[in-house]
């Protein structure tokens, strides 16, 4: 990975995407929004949390990413009885009778927690270290995580019952909250003709965790005009009700509002998505086409918006059009 310049490698980046784009699309069908904002989510360094009803391919597509990209994967079936240690590992005494570590599933780069929500919130905690410090710490010890390290967490919204909420603190760790649709009539009919038969699709490795830390370290270099950067911080400061900044749709609609990770994700993730499209610096176009699901699960309705039909989607797109 020698490139004479920063503008090079951008566009190395860009190739890169294609390619992961072309490989992906082997194996997925249509979700071509939902792969570019994981795919953004990893060279930005953020965790992700899919959102959508059974049998929409989510815990395909983190595998066929995870092959693609060459990283190591471990899934986490969340259940009620699922218990910290059977995430971060657990000291056993071995045959001299010294205390030994046994690492858990965290121990990879691509970690997918299959229903975060349908654990308790004891165990959901277990996975707030090592979202933000790459680390977990047990026994009084201190063990770093494979770098790069992503957590990819899905949530089914439908079935309510026997599922825990995830509490705000640990919501603000992902920097996208990814919603999946149903497919259309014609992808719908290229995934059922596809998965019908005896085909075998084989994925060719792209990139490595090596090449990832590169170009996460590349966008974090790309240069963002003061506009961008304060169109991105007035933004999430707009969804704060009762403020100077806020808007009077946010008074009247919103209880709780995007805290200062949210800007930060904001302009890291314009920039992640400016350059995946060849441009050397965002602009507010970039912060705008991430802001849907930066801002989704940052910002709380309140009673009123519910009894009105008012969606976080419509409120957000609210947003973006007045700041």
């Amino acid at each position: 990975m020698n490139y004479n310049s920063d503008k090079e490698a951008v566009d190395a980046l860009v190739a890169k995407f294609q390619e992961l784009n072309s490989e992906i699309g082997k194996v997925i069908v249509g979700q071509k929004d939902v792969v570019e904002k994981l795919l953004i989510s990893i060279f930005s360094n953020g965790h992700c949390l899919l959102v959508g009803v059974p049998g929409l391919a989510k815990t395909l597509l983190v595998n066929t990413i995870s092959e693609v990209l060459g990283l190591s994967f471990n899934r986490v079936q969340f259940t009620p009885d699922l218990m910290p240690s059977d995430l971060i590992g657990s000291e056993i005494l071995d045959e001299n009778r010294n205390f030994k570590f046994i690492p858990g599933p965290l121990f990879a780069n691509l970690i997918l927690a299959d229903e975060i929500n349908r654990t308790p919130p004891k165990t959901q905690s277990a996975l707030l270290e090592s979202m933000q410090e790459k680390a977990i710490t047990t026994g009084g010890k201190t063990y770093e995580l494979p770098k790069p390290f992503f957590v990819l967490a899905t949530q089914n919204p439908i079935e309510q019952e026997g599922t825990y909420p995830l509490p705000e603190a640990q919501l603000d760790r992902f920097m996208f909250s990814i919603w999946l649709d149903y497919p259309d009539l014609s992808d719908e009919l290229e995934i059922v003709r596809s998965t019908t038969t005896d085909q075998e699709v084989s994925l060719r490795k792209v990139m490595n965790g090596e090449e990832i830390m590169y170009f996460q370290k590349l966008v974090r270099k790309i240069p963002v005009p003061d506009n961008v950067m304060e169109y991105a911080v007035k933004l999430s400061a707009a969804s704060r009700p009762n403020r100077p900044e806020s808007l009077p749709l946010v008074n009247e609609y919103l209880s709780w509002g995007a805290g200062p990770r949210a800007s930060q994700f904001l302009v890291i993730g314009a920039k992640c998505h400016a350059a995946m499209r060849g441009k050397y610096s965002p602009d507010i176009e970039d912060v705008k086409a991430v802001a849907e699901p930066i801002l989704r699960h940052r910002i709380v309705l309140n009673y009123k918006a519910e009894a009105e039909g008012y969606s976080l989607e419509k409120v957000i797109q609210e947003l973006v059009e007045s700041v």
